[in-house]
């Protein structure tokens, strides 16, 4: 009986300190584990085709592509590091240290806060392009973009470290026994991630699109009425381009089914009872983290430049000379 609780242990040299293995709701079958890293695998290597494509094609060097860039690097990160560690943490226990916890913890928040800010970066792009389309190519140039961007990353290393401060002074001062990972924030540091992270930025995004989705329905209306040039000269209005119209659909994809993964993760934080703690909550973060495996599909499907660099990036046609300047849109 006694071999039968050690081997139930974390670390059954100390049986007195040591955590019990996770029960996993998932079979330990291989199956299950081919499945599990299949999905960063995925991530990884889809992300990893846009990370090349737009910087390798200087036709793509757009301010929304740029944005589309960064937000590709953070579902990079996930695939390659968050997704395994999650991964681990519900089949086995945490045998590394306290520190690099610590370094996950950080790293989730940074991702997590720099992928919320690309997708209200590019709400307000759509915005711009589709309710400001005669002033859209000088308000929104690449070296803004690439400056907001930066921004955006800086912002969240600084908030972040703001939300994980304490546990690098103490690292593991809230695990109860040896073999766990946790992150846990306090109900006011809680409240303020709950705002800045989910309350604020969703309603910015909705506020955009839904004023981006009135824009566009009232010319796709008059566009079906067959109104002139003249006429709408006359009233004032500018009417957006057709390609920017499908782009803020197909970004609009992109962002519901962002918020789609982002809301329940926030939902179970929201019902907590002044702690939240992640291990708890471990299948929303992943279903939160599984939305960088949905974006590179999103692109596969509505952007044909997208599948046109895989082509040529998969036949090793980016090495041949003058590659960089092939017209990809």
């Amino acid at each position: 009986m006694e071999v039968e609780d050690g081997a139930e242990l974390c670390f059954p040299q100390f049986p007195n300190t040591s955590c019990r293995k996770p029960s996993s709701p998932w079979p330990h079958t291989l199956l299950t584990y081919i499945v599990c890293y299949s999905i960063p695998l995925n991530t990884v290597t889809l992300n990893l085709l846009i990370i090349i494509s737009i910087s390798h094609f200087r036709k793509l060097h757009t301010p929304t592509n740029i944005l589309l860039l960064s937000l590709a690097v953070s579902d990079f990160l996930v695939g390659l590091v968050l997704m395994p560690v999650e991964v681990l943490r519900q089949t086995s226990c945490w045998f590394f240290s306290d520190y690099v916890c610590f370094l996950y913890n950080y790293l989730t928040i940074i991702i997590t806060a720099s992928s919320v800010g690309d997708i209200v970066l590019i709400s307000v792009d759509r915005y711009v392009a589709i309710c400001d389309p005669l002033h859209y190519t000088t308000k929104v140039t690449v070296n803004r973009v690439k400056l907001s961007v930066c921004l955006c990353w800086l912002y969240s290393v600084s908030y972040s470290f703001f939300i994980v401060k304490d546990d690098l002074t103490q690292p593991g001062r809230y695990n109860c026994c040896y073999g766990e990972c946790l992150l846990v924030i306090d109900y006011f540091t809680g409240l303020i991630d709950l705002v800045l992270s989910f309350i604020l930025p969703v309603t910015v995004i909705v506020a955009l699109y839904l004023r981006v989705f009135a824009v566009a329905v009232s010319q796709a209306r008059a566009m079906r009425s067959h109104i002139t040039a003249v006429s709408l000269h006359l009233t004032g209005t500018p009417k957006a381009k057709k390609s920017e119209l499908k782009a803020a659909r197909t970004l609009g994809v992109l962002v519901v089914v962002f918020l789609m993964c982002l809301c329940p993760y926030y939902c179970v934080s929201l019902a907590g009872d002044g702690f939240i703690n992640v291990s708890s909550a471990s299948y929303f973060l992943f279903v939160c983290q599984f939305n960088s495996s949905l974006n590179p599909l999103i692109y596969a499907l509505f952007y044909p430049w997208f599948r046109k660099a895989v082509k040529l990036i998969v036949t090793l046609q980016i090495l041949q000379p003058g590659s960089r300047e092939t017209n990809m849109l």
